[in-house]
C-alpha cells in the first residue's frame, strides 16, 4: 500500500508540472502541484477506504489530478 501512495504522489506532481508547463493552467508550478497532490491524496484515500475507483492506482492519480485542476478555482482564471 505504501509504494502505491508514493507512486500516486509522484504521478500527481508530474501531472501538475506538465499542466503548468504546457499552458493548460496558469496557476504557477507550485500551486498546480499542490492542487494535484491534494486531489490525488483525496481520491487515494477514498480508494483505500471504500474501494471506489479504477483498479490501478496510476489511473486514479491521473484522473484525480486532472479533476482537481478543473474543479479548484484560482485567482488567475478568467471570469
Amino acid at each position: 500500500m505504501f509504494p502505491s501512495l508514493i507512486g500516486t504522489l509522484l504521478i500527481a506532481g508530474i501531472v501538475g508540472v506538465i499542466s503548468e508547463r504546457s499552458g493548460v493552467t496558469r496557476n504557477g508550478v507550485l500551486p498546480s502541484v499542490i492542487i494535484c497532490l491534494g486531489g490525488a491524496l483525496l481520491f487515494y484515500f477514498v480508494w483505500v477506504m471504500f474501494g471506489f475507483g479504477f483498479q490501478r492506482p496510476g489511473w486514479n492519480a491521473i484522473i484525480a489530478s486532472i479533476g482537481a485542476l478543473i474543479i479548484v478555482p484560482t485567482r488567475f482564471r478568467k471570469r
